[in-house]
């Protein structure tokens, strides 16, 4: 039998369908989707030129794939579209993507596309990082305060034991996110020491904020010895980064004495 002669039979549906999600895969598939093989790269962004491509072979191929239904709701953000978004994305999460849990969870979060409601969020959040998803575990934790006790709706015991498997995944968000529990005692006891170590192990992944918290630490001595030099390398490599914080602690660590008038205004610092 012809290629011709396969066209319309379920052989050749199964190949079209295979072949769309290869396109789909290829222009729309999102490189932390955990439903991403191994040997797609995927893209962060789908580049504006590819939109309307994505959005043509995402739609076959989601029929049967729940990994092309989460790049159809990507295609469609990306077309300026939150509902059809939005629609796209809930049918992916009712088929267990997490990765479409998340989307639709900051859609919530934010009313795009759908009404605004926190408490929708927090749950999709909430099953994503109990499947194991690292972006719905580190959203949840934002959505909740990140170290802020008392949000609406949050356990922060909870949070605080689903920040852990990410963080033991080596999640440098969650990492940093655990370690602002801990140093606050928020969903349990405080560890500075346990705290210290998470902030310099997100800070080795160049996260902004565990590096200023890294150099805080060190700066003043919290949960281990007082370091000056560490603190000062890891302010320089936070303000590197964009994070507001860390010039000022930078400053003041390399200006530690003030020199203040009978009025006790500052005339001057002394700096190394």
């Amino acid at each position: 039998m012809g290629f011709a002669a396969l066209l319309g039979t379920p052989a050749a549906d199964a190949f079209a369908q295979s072949a769309d999600l290869v396109l789909c895969d290829r222009i729309a598939a999102d490189p932390s989707d955990p439903d991403k093989p191994a040997d797609v790269k995927g893209v962060a962004e789908i580049a504006a030129a590819d939109v309307a491509t994505a959005i043509r072979f995402c739609k076959v191929a989601a029929a049967g794939s729940r990994r092309a239904q989460y790049g159809l709701g990507r295609a469609y953000a990306a077309n300026r579209q939150p509902a059809e978004a939005a629609a796209a994305f809930r049918r992916a999460a009712d088929k267990g993507s997490t990765a479409a849990m998340v989307e639709l969870g900051l859609l919530y979060a934010t009313g795009t596309g759908v009404p605004k409601s926190e408490d929708q969020a927090r749950k999709l959040f909430e099953k994503a990082a109990e499947a194991g998803n690292p972006r719905g575990v580190t959203n949840l934790a934002a959505l909740s305060g990140g170290a802020g006790a008392g949000a609406a709706g949050a356990d922060p015991a909870r949070q605080r034991a689903l920040l852990a498997k990410s963080a033991e995944a080596g999640n440098a968000e969650a990492q940093y996110q655990l370690g602002l529990l801990l140093a606050a005692g928020t969903g349990g006891g405080k560890d500075a020491t346990g705290a210290r170590a998470l902030f310099e192990k997100a800070a080795a992944q160049d996260h902004a904020g565990a590096l200023e918290r890294a150099g805080h630490f060190a700066a003043e001595g919290i949960g281990g010895d007082k370091d000056t030099t560490a603190a000062k390398a890891y302010y320089e490599r936070a303000v590197a980064l964009g994070n507001a914080d860390a010039k000022p602690a930078l400053e003041r660590l390399r200006c530690p004495h003030v020199i203040k008038n009978k009025q006790g205004q500052v005339m001057t610092t002394l700096c190394w």
